[in-house]
């Protein structure tokens, strides 16, 4: 497989009334239910769909020189020149017309695909790699609850 290119979100995992895991397609998540959201408080309802149409705009791109870009929408309602001062003053990075956080390593071992998250920890007073291999046997890119699907 080419793991070089442009990843789209494919599904969010969340729960269903069981907490059971289920994925729903981006559509779906931004229609799902705010049980966490006091939806009389119309702000914060406007801030969940906010960042809801952030997530549900996501998408990886992955590049040949061993480079790998998680990407956000830019958000709505900013002006060009808004995004063209947020990146001289060094506040944002944009790429392809969506920001995007410094780029993660990626390599492929044994024909397997690898990318260093960057999250270091311990598990059980172990240290743990920040390296995972995020395709799972569906030919998902699987990260922090996020399903991406290559885009051809």
């Amino acid at each position: 497989m080419n793991y070089v290119g442009k990843w789209k979100l494919h599904s969010v995992v969340s729960f269903d009334d069981n907490d059971m895991h289920v994925y729903l397609t981006p559509e779906e998540y931004l229609n799902s239910p705010m049980p966490y959201v006091d939806e009389s408080d119309e702000e914060a309802v406007a801030d969940e769909i906010k960042e809801r149409k952030k997530i549900a705009g996501m998408s990886i791109k992955v590049c040949e020189d061993g480079k790998l870009y998680m990407m956000t929408p830019l958000p709505e309602g900013v002006s060009q020149e808004e995004i063209d001062q947020a990146v001289a003053a060094g506040i944002i990075k944009v790429m392809d017309g969506a920001i995007v956080d410094e780029p993660m390593n990626w390599e492929l071992r044994d024909g397997e695909f690898w990318f260093d998250t960057g999250i270091e920890g311990e598990v059980f007073d172990e240290e743990v790699s920040s390296w995972i291999k995020p395709i799972d046997e569906n030919g998902f890119f699987y990260f922090m609850n996020f399903r991406f699907i290559k885009e051809d």
